[in-house]
Order: C-alpha cells, then sequence, then structure tokens
C-alpha cells in the first residue's frame, strides 16, 4: 500500500531484456541504501518487487502484463520516474490510499500555466473516469491528485503546485505523453458492486463503460 506522495525523483540507469521479463535498473540515491530484495516501491505508481541492490540504485524485473499495462514499456535509459516506498504501518498518510496496482494508460491533452501553477487536462481509460468523482483523489505516475474539474467526456482537469511540477516526473510531460492510472480505491469497490448488483453471476466483469459515473 501507498500514499501518492513521492519520496524522491529517479533514473532508469539502464535496461535488459531476460528471456521472459524485463530488468530496470534505477538510480535511487536518497534511498538505495535501504532497500533489499523482496522490497516494494512504486515506481510511476506501478508496485514492483526489488530484485537486487545496487550502492545508489534497485533492480526490478517487469513481466509482460505489467510492461502492456503501463508505461514502463516506454522507460529507456535517462527515463525520470517517481519512486515511493510502501507505506509502513502506523505511518501519516498524507495523501490517499493507493495500491500500485495501475488501471490502465492515460495521456495528457493539455498543459497552462495560470499564475503560480499548471493546469493539466488527462484523457483517462474509460473504466477509471467511471469511477471518478469531482474534488476526488486520482492517481498520475503515482501521485496523489484532486480532480478540479471534468473536461468533455473522458478527461479531467487538475491543478498541478509548483512544488509537485519540481519534484515529479509531471513537470516534464510533453503534450501526448502517456501517464499510469490509478483510479480511487473507494470508487472502484463501489464500482464493481454496482456493477454485478442483480447479476446472475457476481464473478462476471461486464462492460466497464456501464460503471455509473457518480458527480460530487
Amino acid at each position: 500500500m501507498f500514499t501518492g506522495i513521492i519520496e524522491a525523483m529517479g533514473r532508469v540507469a539502464r535496461t535488459a531484456d531476460l528471456e521472459t521479463t524485463r530488468r530496470f535498473v534505477i538510480e535511487a540515491p536518497a534511498f538505495a541504501s535501504e532497500l533489499a530484495p523482496g522490497d516494494s516501491v512504486a515506481v510511476d505508481g506501478a508496485c514492483l518487487t526489488v530484485t537486487g541492490t545496487e550502492p545508489e540504485g534497485f533492480s526490478v524485473d517487469v513481466i509482460g502484463t505489467t510492461l502492456d499495462r503501463t508505461i514502463a514499456g516506454r522507460y529507456a535509459p535517462d527515463t525520470p520516474v517517481n519512486l515511493e516506498r510502501a507505506l509502513k504501518m502506523g505511518d501519516r498518510l498524507d495523501g490517499h490510499l493507493v495500491q500500485g496496482h495501475v488501471d490502465g494508460i492515460g495521456h495528457l491533452e493539455q498543459v497552462r500555466k495560470d499564475g503560480e501553477f499548471w493546469l493539466m487536462d488527462f484523457r483517462l481509460p474509460v473504466d477509471v473516469l467511471g469511477t471518478t468523482v469531482l474534488h476526488g483523489s486520482l492517481t498520475l505516475n503515482g501521485v496523489s491528485l484532486t480532480v478540479s474539474d471534468f473536461v468533455g467526456a473522458s478527461g479531467v482537469r487538475i491543478g498541478i503546485i509548483p512544488f509537485t511540477y519540481r519534484h515529479t516526473d509531471l513537470g516534464s510531460l510533453e503534450v501526448g505523453d502517456p501517464v499510469n492510472v490509478e483510479g480511487d480505491l473507494i470508487g472502484k469497490y463501489v464500482g464493481r458492486i454496482l456493477s454485478v448488483r442483480g447479476s446472475p453471476d457476481p464473478t462476471e466483469q461486464g462492460d466497464p463503460s456501464d460503471t455509473p459515473q457518480v458527480e460530487a
């Protein structure tokens, strides 16, 4: 479990294609010395397992489904990444409950500076949009963010303060770039309950686009 509060910016140092996985070595001097194999680290919001450590970094092995469902498939040397270690029991929860289970990929549609902060419009996967509420929480590239407004039929507007813009990889995004998206945990459970209510087979997933959209 994570909070969406980024601890540090890391950098993909190198990659290697193994027989059935792809290995990423990530520079993380801020806390690499505190990691051990088996630890969980959210890399751009995707919960990954540390498979090895180095003096200033760590390695993760990523399988094909994760490469397909997240932006990890685009990682190359020098790619910046947001990093957060798993939440400890009893820690203060400054963001919101984040599982590190990416629901899909969104895209930056527009960005503009408004005084001291930035407004970013993102197109979301339809199933995530269906469980998103105005002024609710959303995780983009592992960052806990608040939905400022809905944009069109498939997007949301997010206000980014200067600190977040400069201390996460959101500040390096360009229009069209993809982002990892995780919907609000509570919204997903509510959406799931509503989607199977009255269904003769509760194991059926149904069409995510049928999930009712609830607005505040």
